[in-house]
């Protein structure tokens, strides 16, 4: 089964595998290795480099992972974040929180966040104020969520502690404009259709954000369309106090079709009421309104392994791009003798900081590229006799396997463009 393939990939090359597993792993909860910790790093660096831009008035903040009980009360997760139990016959309501019992009695009751989102909201004012009192404005959150799951399953997509990336924007009920018109014409793709975001019955500032989300996934992390969706929720399906609610699903072989990894939620006043989170904005006392980008971070690991894992009669290989791509280029020697480990150790630390870079001298050539083709590498550089002569090396293309030599003087800026997506066909001449 490709997910079997996935996850034995995954543990033995050092994505993630089960925490713990030495004294029996407890389901729901992963530990990223050194191969997973990159990757998990580049996502969130690419998001938060792409959804704060798209305000000048877009932050990000870190709070705790532990809440007061009071956090909880107002925002409504003590009365209605459960899920149904079945014990003894009967059917009973069981909160997912984990809580905690704080102080040297115990007698302070906390609970660790289900959700990141409860953080910005809380830290609305502290924030407004410091920002100068300016609407509307973004308050993105990057951390540890933490859901006491009955049994869950599905493997790495569904945990009970997991990370969530979320934008929380807070506007004026009354107004919130954006530049609609650069994006009027684009097609989205909303469950089997496509349709062009001036045709969405939706308010404006929510089809924006569709747009922006679809353009993230497509143009920036090369999801193929065909695997990207927007499903809306109807009544019965959101949450009550989403006016609209869009999930954004991938389709993903593992899990049998297309799968939510996150969502954009109109929210309302709804939280902002909730913890009395009332402002003074244009002459006027409003309860700011909310619209939420949510994702699942772990939950997008796991779609962009899914959809680029590839196998061939001789290979198992990942096809990141390189701004997901754990290691984007290996150095190796052709041979341990002859004074090539050398010249590939000094080919290795001319290029290490300006690139993902993995240094393996360890078995034959055929098998260290095959361990990088497995983690997705996407350049290999080979150091051979012919490297000591002509001061050049061997630079093949994980996908086609293809190579070319190329000018060790040269080499930066090939590997700049070959990662940037030109061909390696048109960097030189193949060999």
């Amino acid at each position: 089964m490709k997910s079997e393939e996935i996850l034995n990939i995954a543990s033995k090359r050092g994505f993630f595998f089960p925490s713990g597993e030495i004294y029996g792993a407890k389901s729901g909860f992963w530990t990223y290795g050194h191969l997973g910790t990159i990757m998990k790093h580049k996502f969130e660096d690419l998001w938060r480099n792409y959804f704060l831009k798209l305000n000048d008035n877009y932050f990000e903040i870190e709070d705790v992972n532990i809440l007061s009980e009071d956090v909880f009360k107002n925002s409504g997760h003590l009365k209605h974040f459960h899920d149904p139990l079945e014990e003894n016959g009967k059917t009973e309501n069981f909160n997912l929180m984990f809580g905690l019992k704080v102080g040297v009695k115990g007698d302070e009751m906390m609970y660790l966040r289900p959700e990141t989102a409860q953080s910005p909201y809380i830290a609305f004012k502290n924030e407004f104020m410091a920002l100068r009192e300016r609407l509307p404005m973004g308050l993105a959150i990057i951390g540890k969520a933490f859901r006491n799951e009955i049994n869950p399953r599905q493997g790495f997509f569904r945990l009970r502690e997991f990370t969530q990336a979320e934008l929380q924007i807070f506007f004026d009920g009354n107004n919130l404009d954006v530049n609609f018109d650069e994006i009027k014409d684009y097609k989205l793709r909303i469950s089997d259709k496509e349709i062009k975001c001036k045709d969405i019955k939706e308010p404006k500032f929510y089809v924006y954000h569709l747009a922006k989300i679809q353009q993230f996934y497509l143009d920036l992390l090369g999801i193929p369309k065909e695997k990207f969706r927007f499903r809306k929720l109807d009544n019965n399906e959101k949450a009550f106090y989403n006016k609209v609610h869009y999930d954004l699903e991938l389709k993903m072989d593992t899990l049998n079709g297309f799968k939510e990894i996150g969502g954009l939620h109109y929210r309302t006043d709804y939280d902002m009421k909730n913890h009395n989170m009332s402002i003074n904005y244009d002459g006027k006392k409003i309860y700011p309104h909310v619209l939420e980008l949510s994702f699942g971070v772990d939950r997008n690991i796991w779609g962009l392994m899914d959809i680029f894992y590839k196998k061939e009669k001789e290979r198992s290989l990942f096809l990141f791009n390189k701004k997901v791509s754990p290691v984007e280029v290996a150095v190796f020697p052709l041979v341990n003798k002859d004074k090539i480990p050398e010249k590939a150790k000094e080919i290795y630390e001319s290029v290490k900081n300006e690139f993902n870079c993995f240094y393996d001298s360890k078995g034959s050539i055929g098998k260290m590229y095959r361990r990088m083709d497995e983690i997705g590498c996407n350049a290999m550089i080979t150091v051979d006799h012919e490297s000591l002569k002509n001061n050049d090396v061997t630079l093949r293309d994980r996908d086609s396997m293809k190579q070319i030599r190329v000018k060790i003087s040269e080499l930066k800026e090939t590997l700049n463009k070959f990662l940037d997506g030109v061909d390696i066909k048109k960097l030189g001449k193949l060999i």
